[in-house]
Protein backbone atom coordinates (compact mmCIF):
# COMPACT_ATOMS: atom_id res chain seq x y z
CA UNK A 1 0.00 0.00 0.00
CA UNK A 2 1.50 3.31 -1.16
CA UNK A 3 1.26 6.66 0.61
CA UNK A 4 0.49 9.32 -1.97
CA UNK A 5 0.36 13.12 -1.77
CA UNK A 6 -1.56 14.92 -4.53
CA UNK A 7 -1.23 18.70 -4.80
CA UNK A 8 -3.88 20.25 -7.00
CA UNK A 9 -6.14 17.31 -6.21
CA UNK A 10 -9.34 18.99 -7.46
CA UNK A 11 -8.11 19.06 -11.06
CA UNK A 12 -9.90 16.53 -13.23
CA UNK A 13 -6.70 14.71 -14.19
CA UNK A 14 -5.65 14.48 -10.54
CA UNK A 15 -9.07 13.23 -9.49
CA UNK A 16 -9.09 10.57 -12.20
CA UNK A 17 -5.61 9.44 -11.14
CA UNK A 18 -6.64 9.36 -7.48
CA UNK A 19 -9.56 7.09 -8.38
CA UNK A 20 -7.18 4.57 -9.93
CA UNK A 21 -4.98 4.64 -6.84
CA UNK A 22 -7.99 4.38 -4.53
CA UNK A 23 -9.11 1.23 -6.33
CA UNK A 24 -5.68 -0.24 -5.50
CA UNK A 25 -6.19 0.52 -1.81
CA UNK A 26 -3.52 3.20 -1.46
CA UNK A 27 -3.56 5.94 1.17
CA UNK A 28 -3.99 9.47 -0.13
CA UNK A 29 -3.42 13.03 1.07
CA UNK A 30 -5.26 15.58 -1.04
CA UNK A 31 -4.28 19.23 -1.15
CA UNK A 32 -5.93 22.02 -3.12
CA UNK A 33 -7.57 25.41 -2.88
CA UNK A 34 -11.22 24.26 -2.53
CA UNK A 35 -11.54 22.46 0.81
CA UNK A 36 -15.20 21.57 0.28
CA UNK A 37 -14.47 19.98 -3.08
CA UNK A 38 -11.55 18.05 -1.56
CA UNK A 39 -13.83 16.59 1.08
CA UNK A 40 -16.36 15.50 -1.56
CA UNK A 41 -13.60 13.82 -3.57
CA UNK A 42 -12.36 12.12 -0.38
CA UNK A 43 -15.77 10.57 0.23
CA UNK A 44 -15.84 9.20 -3.32
CA UNK A 45 -12.30 7.81 -3.01
CA UNK A 46 -13.18 6.10 0.26
CA UNK A 47 -16.08 4.36 -1.46
CA UNK A 48 -13.74 3.29 -4.26
CA UNK A 49 -11.41 1.55 -1.81
CA UNK A 50 -8.78 4.03 -0.66
CA UNK A 51 -6.97 2.87 2.46
CA UNK A 52 -7.30 6.37 3.94
CA UNK A 53 -7.88 9.88 2.63
CA UNK A 54 -6.61 13.03 4.32
CA UNK A 55 -7.58 16.49 3.05
CA UNK A 56 -6.46 20.04 3.78
CA UNK A 57 -6.72 23.28 1.81
CA UNK A 58 -3.59 24.74 0.22
CA UNK A 59 -3.08 27.91 -1.76
CA UNK A 60 -0.12 26.98 -3.96
CA UNK A 61 0.78 30.65 -4.38
CA UNK A 62 1.37 30.97 -0.64
CA UNK A 63 4.96 29.80 -0.98
CA UNK A 64 5.62 30.15 2.76
CA UNK A 65 2.97 27.48 3.44
CA UNK A 66 4.56 24.80 1.27
CA UNK A 67 6.98 23.26 3.77
CA UNK A 68 4.34 22.99 6.51
CA UNK A 69 1.80 21.52 4.07
CA UNK A 70 4.22 18.78 3.01
CA UNK A 71 5.18 18.08 6.62
CA UNK A 72 1.51 17.79 7.60
CA UNK A 73 0.80 15.38 4.75
CA UNK A 74 3.80 13.29 5.76
CA UNK A 75 2.49 13.08 9.32
CA UNK A 76 -1.02 12.20 8.14
CA UNK A 77 0.22 9.38 5.92
CA UNK A 78 3.19 8.36 8.06
CA UNK A 79 5.48 9.11 5.14
CA UNK A 80 5.17 9.82 1.40
CA UNK A 81 6.00 7.31 -1.35
CA UNK A 82 4.60 9.28 -4.28
CA UNK A 83 4.03 13.02 -4.70
CA UNK A 84 1.98 14.19 -7.69
CA UNK A 85 1.89 17.92 -8.48
CA UNK A 86 -1.15 18.54 -10.64
CA UNK A 87 -2.23 22.16 -10.22
CA UNK A 88 -2.16 24.79 -12.92
CA UNK A 89 -4.07 27.48 -14.78
CA UNK A 90 -4.56 28.12 -18.47
CA UNK A 91 -4.36 31.91 -18.54
CA UNK A 92 -5.47 34.42 -21.13
CA UNK A 93 -2.45 34.91 -23.41
CA UNK A 94 -3.69 38.23 -24.82
CA UNK A 95 -4.32 39.60 -21.32
CA UNK A 96 -0.81 38.54 -20.30
CA UNK A 97 0.60 40.37 -23.32
CA UNK A 98 -1.14 43.58 -22.23
CA UNK A 99 -0.39 43.37 -18.51
CA UNK A 100 2.81 41.97 -17.02
CA UNK A 101 1.07 41.50 -13.68
CA UNK A 102 -1.23 38.96 -15.32
CA UNK A 103 1.75 37.23 -16.87
CA UNK A 104 3.54 37.16 -13.53
CA UNK A 105 0.51 35.62 -11.84
CA UNK A 106 0.43 32.85 -14.45
CA UNK A 107 4.18 32.24 -14.07
CA UNK A 108 3.85 32.15 -10.27
CA UNK A 109 1.08 29.55 -10.42
CA UNK A 110 2.40 27.37 -13.22
CA UNK A 111 6.15 27.58 -12.59
CA UNK A 112 7.37 29.26 -9.40
CA UNK A 113 4.91 27.49 -7.07
CA UNK A 114 5.86 24.16 -8.63
CA UNK A 115 9.58 24.86 -8.24
CA UNK A 116 9.03 25.81 -4.60
CA UNK A 117 7.16 22.58 -3.90
CA UNK A 118 9.78 20.56 -5.78
CA UNK A 119 12.55 22.09 -3.70
CA UNK A 120 10.93 20.90 -0.46
CA UNK A 121 9.92 17.52 -1.88
CA UNK A 122 13.32 16.97 -3.48
CA UNK A 123 15.10 17.45 -0.16
CA UNK A 124 12.69 15.11 1.62
CA UNK A 125 12.88 12.36 -0.99
CA UNK A 126 16.65 12.64 -1.24
CA UNK A 127 16.90 12.10 2.51
CA UNK A 128 14.56 9.09 2.50
CA UNK A 129 16.25 7.66 -0.64
CA UNK A 130 13.18 6.23 -2.31
CA UNK A 131 9.91 7.26 -3.90
CA UNK A 132 8.50 9.13 -6.88
CA UNK A 133 7.99 12.81 -7.61
CA UNK A 134 5.68 13.36 -10.59
CA UNK A 135 4.61 16.66 -12.16
CA UNK A 136 1.95 17.34 -14.76
CA UNK A 137 3.47 19.67 -17.33
CA UNK A 138 2.38 20.10 -20.94
CA UNK A 139 3.52 19.63 -24.52
CA UNK A 140 3.19 23.43 -24.67
CA UNK A 141 6.52 23.62 -22.85
CA UNK A 142 8.36 21.98 -25.75
CA UNK A 143 8.32 25.04 -28.03
CA UNK A 144 7.08 28.62 -27.69
CA UNK A 145 4.04 29.49 -29.79
CA UNK A 146 2.35 32.87 -30.12
CA UNK A 147 -0.98 31.47 -28.94
CA UNK A 148 0.21 30.41 -25.46
CA UNK A 149 3.85 31.31 -24.88
CA UNK A 150 3.36 32.56 -21.31
CA UNK A 151 1.83 29.22 -20.32
CA UNK A 152 4.41 27.40 -22.44
CA UNK A 153 7.29 29.29 -20.84
CA UNK A 154 6.09 28.23 -17.39
CA UNK A 155 5.78 24.58 -18.40
CA UNK A 156 9.14 24.70 -20.17
CA UNK A 157 10.83 26.11 -17.06
CA UNK A 158 9.36 23.33 -14.94
CA UNK A 159 10.50 20.69 -17.46
CA UNK A 160 14.09 21.96 -17.31
CA UNK A 161 13.97 22.11 -13.50
CA UNK A 162 12.73 18.52 -13.43
CA UNK A 163 15.58 17.41 -15.71
CA UNK A 164 18.10 18.77 -13.23
CA UNK A 165 16.25 17.38 -10.25
CA UNK A 166 16.08 13.96 -11.93
CA UNK A 167 19.81 14.05 -12.51
CA UNK A 168 20.42 15.03 -8.87
CA UNK A 169 18.09 12.47 -7.29
CA UNK A 170 18.97 9.48 -9.48
CA UNK A 171 21.77 8.45 -7.13
CA UNK A 172 19.30 8.51 -4.24
CA UNK A 173 16.99 6.04 -5.98
CA UNK A 174 14.21 8.61 -6.49
CA UNK A 175 12.12 8.64 -9.67
CA UNK A 176 11.37 12.10 -11.08
CA UNK A 177 8.64 11.94 -13.72
CA UNK A 178 7.69 14.71 -16.16
CA UNK A 179 4.17 14.25 -17.53
CA UNK A 180 3.39 15.99 -20.82
CA UNK A 181 -0.27 15.79 -21.80
CA UNK A 182 -1.55 17.06 -25.10
CA UNK A 183 -5.12 18.28 -25.59
CA UNK A 184 -7.31 17.23 -22.64
CA UNK A 185 -11.05 17.85 -22.38
CA UNK A 186 -11.47 19.46 -18.92
CA UNK A 187 -13.15 22.45 -17.31
CA UNK A 188 -10.17 24.61 -18.32
CA UNK A 189 -10.65 23.78 -22.01
CA UNK A 190 -14.45 23.67 -22.08
CA UNK A 191 -14.67 26.60 -24.52
CA UNK A 192 -12.16 25.11 -26.98
CA UNK A 193 -13.27 23.48 -30.22
CA UNK A 194 -12.53 19.75 -29.91
CA UNK A 195 -11.03 17.44 -32.52
CA UNK A 196 -9.77 13.86 -32.82
CA UNK A 197 -6.58 14.59 -30.85
CA UNK A 198 -8.52 15.43 -27.70
CA UNK A 199 -8.85 12.87 -24.91
CA UNK A 200 -10.49 12.73 -21.49
CA UNK A 201 -8.78 12.91 -18.10
CA UNK A 202 -9.14 9.16 -17.63
CA UNK A 203 -6.73 8.43 -20.48
CA UNK A 204 -4.13 10.75 -18.99
CA UNK A 205 -4.61 9.24 -15.52
CA UNK A 206 -4.02 5.71 -16.82
CA UNK A 207 -0.80 6.82 -18.51
CA UNK A 208 0.38 8.55 -15.32
CA UNK A 209 -0.10 5.44 -13.19
CA UNK A 210 1.56 3.28 -15.84
CA UNK A 211 4.55 5.65 -16.14
CA UNK A 212 5.06 5.72 -12.38
CA UNK A 213 4.83 1.94 -12.14
CA UNK A 214 7.25 1.62 -15.06
CA UNK A 215 9.81 4.03 -13.54
CA UNK A 216 9.67 6.31 -16.57
CA UNK A 217 11.45 9.67 -16.71
CA UNK A 218 9.19 11.46 -19.20
CA UNK A 219 5.80 10.46 -20.54
CA UNK A 220 3.92 12.10 -23.39
CA UNK A 221 0.23 11.33 -23.11
CA UNK A 222 -1.33 10.10 -25.27
CA UNK A 223 1.85 8.59 -26.69
CA UNK A 224 1.51 10.12 -30.16
CA UNK A 225 2.38 13.56 -28.79
CA UNK A 226 6.00 12.46 -28.45
CA UNK A 227 6.23 12.17 -32.25
CA UNK A 228 4.11 15.25 -32.94
CA UNK A 229 6.34 17.41 -30.75
CA UNK A 230 9.48 15.86 -32.25
CA UNK A 231 8.27 17.11 -35.63
CA UNK A 232 7.34 20.55 -34.27
CA UNK A 233 10.72 20.98 -32.58
CA UNK A 234 12.45 20.06 -35.85
CA UNK A 235 10.94 23.00 -37.78
CA UNK A 236 13.68 25.61 -38.37
CA UNK A 237 13.11 28.86 -36.47
CA UNK A 238 13.17 30.97 -39.66
CA UNK A 239 10.12 29.01 -40.83
CA UNK A 240 8.50 28.44 -37.46
CA UNK A 241 8.25 32.17 -36.74
CA UNK A 242 6.07 32.64 -39.84
CA UNK A 243 3.50 30.06 -38.73
CA UNK A 244 0.34 31.03 -36.88
CA UNK A 245 0.35 28.45 -34.10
Amino acid sequence: MKKILIIGATSEIAEATARLWAAQGHRLALRGRDGERLRAIAVDLGIRGAGAVDTAPLDVNDFDAHADAIDAACRALDGIDIALIAHGTLGDQKACERDFRRALRELDTNAISVISLLTHLGNRFEAQRHGTIAVIGSVAGDRGRQSNYVYGAAKGAVAIFLQGLRNRLHAAGVQVLTIKPGFVDTRLTRSFAKGPLWVGPGRIAADIVSAIDGKADVVYTPFWWRYAMLAIRAIPERLFKTLRL
